[in-house]
């Protein structure tokens, strides 16, 4: 079977349409409840479809994909409680905008710039397939670990004028990344002799707590009224996608990029793609962190650009781009195929079938995603005895869910009581979860590359200043620093022409 033919087998097959709507239906209401991420819907699917033709199954698991990092988003802005690490970025400007009566239209806009963030991870995914995986397959763990540390140079994003306090909750989440056993030695870190500490503290569970509990306390705090939603208008104009389109483009770029560099997710590309419109959007409509509509569309279309630039090291070298990608290789292997260099040459009509599934999925995506936002708006103007409680339930139900442990429950708590104090003395809480997400790509390629090294600083730092890639990334970095300087910006200001008179 031709490539063209295995194209067109699901956009003609009426059983396939309706598994991808249904996929990227469940996927967005999955996404949008703290805790149930798209890696756990894959989880339950995969027992489903075990029995399943091999169509089928891809029809549904590439639909319940792209329904998924989407609809983390949607709490994300309305309550400030990220469905997924991925949305972090979306709430710093988000929650804001719905706190403005605006979340109608920012959720409108987000999905207008999701679904063009992702069909550009498509086109590219496509076109490019062979080039970027080309590029992906040679980062070293050198590489790897200056992309890390770029990723968490970025906690001066995640904060507006208070970098000093957002270093220390970066810090402190590197520490809780590091409790449980050494990956290399096996060894206990940070238990204090608790076995139950052996597997570690999940940053969904760290993020479950920071965001959702703490923010049911602040508003228990704060007993501020519900915010009547402008929903009238959901389906932006064309004259707003245009004005945004330039950093729509710019930001899918950034999210194709990083999804495919395996390791990295969707959760670095947002933030990545943040950090680029901050720093690239002179003129924004409101300030970063307080309800620029730039942030959300920065940080959503590079989310899902990254499914398809994560789709590409997982069908043409067998290496998964995400812990998403990840179970979706698994199910390739489970019904037969086998992914890589020659799926494409042997197989070629699978790799089709996959990109005419995430064609679909985003056209579903476009209608779903706009359709639901009248129901989704509600829900910030619900009573506040109300509105606690739910946010409490999910809070709790999400927590559980991920490992069905009680003691995850209690890390929750724990971790709400830390992010409610946090929020009182204005500390920022996502370079908390950003650290932990980053300890593991930043440690093992840190200890990766010494091994490589033989144990020498000097080797190390070496082999760094003979990779082209390592010294793009370390010019990068150091850019990154000197741009937060005094003496930088002063001496850009002095080579600056000055007008005469």
């Amino acid at each position: 079977m031709s490539g063209f033919e295995g194209f067109l087998i699901p956009l003609l097959n009426i059983e396939l349409l309706a598994l991808v709507g249904a996929g990227v239906f469940v996927g967005i209401y999955i996404g949008a409840i703290p805790g149930l991420s798209v890696t756990m819907a894959f989880s339950l699917l995969l027992s489903f479809t075990y029995t399943w033709d091999v169509y089928a199954a891809l029809a549904a698991m590439v639909g319940i994909f792209t329904g998924g990092v989407y609809g983390s988003s949607r709490t994300a802005i309305l309550l400030n409680i990220p469905g997924s690490p991925a949305a972090m970025a979306t709430a710093i400007d988000g929650y804001p905008l719905a706190k403005l009566g605006l979340a109608g239209i920012v959720m409108g806009l987000s999905t207008v710039v999701s679904v063009i963030g992702e069909f550009f991870g498509i086109g590219v995914m496509v076109a490019a397939s062979p080039i970027v995986s080309a590029l992906a397959i040679h980062f070293s763990p050198y590489d790897y670990f200056l992309l890390a540390m770029m990723a968490l140079l970025l906690v001066g994003s995640l904060t507006e004028g208070a970098l000093g306090k957002a270093l220390i909750t970066a810090s402190l989440g590197i520490v809780i990344g590091m409790i449980g056993m050494d990956p290399f030695t096996s060894q206990p870190r940070l238990t204090f002799g608790s076995p139950t500490m052996l597997g570690g503290i999940s940053f969904i569970v760290v993020m479950i707590g920071l965001f959702g509990l703490s923010e049911a306390l602040m508003q228990l705090k704060n007993r501020a009224q519900p915010v009547k939603q402008k929903v009238d208008k959901i389906i932006p104009s064309w004259k707003l996608v245009k004005k945004y389109l330039p950093l729509t483009l710019r930001s899918s770029a950034t999210g194709t990029l990083l999804g495919a560099l395996p390791g990295t997710g969707a959760e670095v590309a947002s933030l990545m793609a943040y950090d680029q419109a901050k720093r690239t959007v002179k003129k924004p409509s409101r300030p970063f962190g307080k309800g620029a509509y730039e942030g959300v569309v920065a940080a959503e279309s590079a989310n899902n650009a990254s499914i398809g630039g994560a789709f590409i090291p997982t069908l043409t070298l067998g290496i998964p781009g995400d812990s998403g990608t990840a179970l979706f290789l698994g199910a390739l292997y489970i019904h037969g195929l086998r992914p890589g260099p020659m799926l494409m040459t042997g197989q070629p009509e699978f790799f089709w079938i996959i990109v005419a599934c995430l064609l679909l999925s985003n056209v579903f995506l476009l209608i779903f995603g706009l359709t639901g936002i009248r129901i989704f708006s509600k829900i910030i103007e619900i009573p506040k005895p109300f509105l606690i409680p739910i946010i409490i339930t999910l809070s709790i139900i999400g927590s559980y869910a991920i490992n069905n442990s009680i003691g995850d429950i209690y890390w929750m708590i724990l971790f709400g009581i830390v992010g409610y104090f946090l929020k009182l003395y204005r500390y920022p809480l996502a370079p908390l979860v950003l650290g932990i997400i980053l300890t593991p790509l930043i440690e093992n390629n840190l200890r990766r590359g010494m091994e490589i090294s033989q144990g020498s600083v000097g080797g190390f730092i070496g082999n760094i200043l003979n990779s082209p890639i390592s010294l793009v990334l370390l010019l990068a970095i150091l850019l990154m620093l000197s741009a937060k300087t005094a003496w930088f910006r002063r001496l850009v200001g002095a080579l600056r022409p000055r007008r005469n008179g």
